[in-house]
């Protein structure tokens, strides 16, 4: 069973800094697609970034281009999201979430870790 365990969430404020980690284990990943999403109080999940396991195909929201950055460590099985410029509106529960490569729904979740920013 795969599990995904995030970690580095917390209280910031607008313009700060955080570093989110996420944990899997469970499986080797290999022709697999990680992702970060986020959902802020009344509102849907969304999507924020991906990285594919293999290769370097990276992905990112448009509202976060050039402010968040993801990455991995494939040896620690574990995925980064280094966020910087951090604004209120980025304040949400964020998830971590993998998938096959060939598949289009995300298979496994990460229980949140919780971002807020203030103003």
């Amino acid at each position: 069973q795969v599990q995904l365990v995030e970690s580095g969430g917390g209280l910031v404020q607008a313009g700060g800094s955080l570093r989110l980690s996420c944990a899997a284990s469970g499986r080797t990943f290999s022709s697999h697609v990680m992702g970060w999403f986020r959902q802020a109080p009344g509102k849907e999940r969304e999507f924020v970034a991906a990285i594919w396991w293999s290769g370097s195909t990276i992905s990112y929201a448009a509202s976060v281009k050039g402010r968040f950055t993801i990455s991995k460590d494939s040896t620690k099985n574990t995925m980064y999201l280094q966020m910087n410029s951090l604004k209120p509106e980025d304040t949400a529960v964020y998830y971590c979430a993998v998938r096959s490569e060939y598949a289009v729904n995300y298979d496994y979740w990460g229980q949140g870790t919780q971002v807020t920013v203030s103003s």
